[in-house]
């Protein structure tokens, strides 16, 4: 399957999405396009794959993506190849991306992706989180409010929604969603070929 992380700027995802990822071998991130610069600290090809504008834009016209948005002044795209690929090994991939792109990703496959929100508790408490980790001036901060405030308004376009009041709570909470998934019937690909040999 698809499994989606969405939420605003400093609720946490990306602090859920690295303990998920700890926690189940059979899960692979997917690692998106992006013209945005590379930040210190992060790995081409780890953290994203960094990219200019014009390959950019070329990926886009030759339909190198699943999905792609327009944020804070960069491009950010999942390739096709990346995800076809990890998906035809038999695992599930797990994608960090906003609204837009959950959307995409939901018209284009459907049943096979699932979509959950985090929320933060407040949007004061937001705010104080994206002060405290001092990586960006306050201008930034009040662009990431306002953006937070419009990502919040599509929460109905989640299957599920968490509160990220206590990390380890809503940690649990993902690691459910993503065991509950997973145990669906449509999902098990070998419940028909059991269920045949069970009543011969």
């Amino acid at each position: 399957m698809m499994f989606v992380l969405s939420s605003p700027s400093g609720a946490g995802k990306s602090t859920i999405a690295g303990k998920l990822l700890e926690s189940n071998p059979e899960l692979v991130v997917s690692i998106s396009y992006t013209t945005r610069p590379i930040c210190p600290g992060e790995v081409d090809g780890v953290h994203y794959h960094f990219t200019d504008l014009e390959t950019f834009r070329e990926m886009v016209a030759n339909h190198e993506f699943l999905e792609w948005a327009h944020v804070f002044g960069h491009r950010y795209g999942t390739p096709k190849a990346q995800v076809w690929n990890v998906l035809e090994q038999g695992k599930d991939i797990l994608f960090d991306i906003d609204w837009q792109g959950a959307q995409q990703l939901h018209q284009l496959a459907g049943g096979d992706v699932v979509r959950v929100f985090i929320l933060p508790p407040s949007m004061p408490v937001l705010r104080q989180r994206l002060i405290d980790r001092r990586t960006d001036a306050m201008e930034v901060i009040d662009a990431r409010m306002d953006r937070a405030a419009n990502e919040v308004s599509h929460w109905d376009g989640y299957d599920y929604v968490l509160v990220n009041d206590h990390v380890e709570t809503c940690f649990d909470g993902v690691k459910t969603i993503l065991a509950a998934e997973r145990l669906k019937r449509s999902r098990q690909t070998g419940i028909i070929g059991f269920i045949r040999k069970l009543l011969r």
